[in-house]
């Protein structure tokens, strides 16, 4: 098509473009009421997992906090005690995290916690929705982040399965011993 020339070709071809797209379906989500489903690998909100028995399998390592290049995880380790009066067993380590924190104001999302972390206590979950009006509410606490008490499993703290060592927890049934 040859290039049209005059004063009002400019306004003609703007014309056309609507014309042309006058009779297109419009591409308009609507979000809050249709929610499409995520890619199965999306990196979402965080969760602490537990083990089986409702043990939590975080450490307190801080190996997350150290990987975090954003500095939102902050993780505060301490011993399990199973003394008599003790604060008692919340993982089958020696060791639990007691204070765990994301703040998601400074959390860009990128996994590399996840990669971190030496017991796969730490994913991520397909939960986008993350807004609220309040910034104190963007720091997640242990509690928020800990997957919640399956059927059968018992809130810690308690001891480890009946018979069970840590070496079990740890290298379950397939994985060569």
């Amino acid at each position: 098509m040859r290039a049209r020339t005059g004063p009002l070709a400019p306004q003609f071809a703007g014309f056309w473009v609507t014309f042309r797209t006058m009779f297109k379906k419009p591409v308009t989500e609507q979000y809050p009421f249709v929610k499409e489903p995520t890619a199965p690998r999306f990196h979402g909100r965080h969760q602490l997992n537990r083990y089986d028995d409702g043990l939590e399998k975080c450490v307190g390592c801080e190996l997350c906090a150290w990987a975090c290049p954003a500095d939102a995880i902050y993780v505060e380790g301490a011993a399990n005690d199973d003394t008599p009066g003790g604060e008692g067993r919340f993982s089958p380590g020696e060791r639990y995290g007691r204070v765990y924190q994301i703040n998601y104001l400074r959390c860009i999302l990128c996994g590399l916690c996840i990669e971190a972390c030496p017991t796969r206590a730490l994913t991520m979950t397909n939960e986008y929705e993350l807004a609220d009006d309040n910034r104190r509410d963007l720091i997640y606490t242990k509690d928020d982040l800990l997957a919640p008490l399956r059927e059968g499993m018992v809130a810690p703290p308690h001891a480890m399965g009946p018979g069970l060592s840590a070496h079990d927890y740890y290298a379950p049934e397939g994985i060569i011993r």
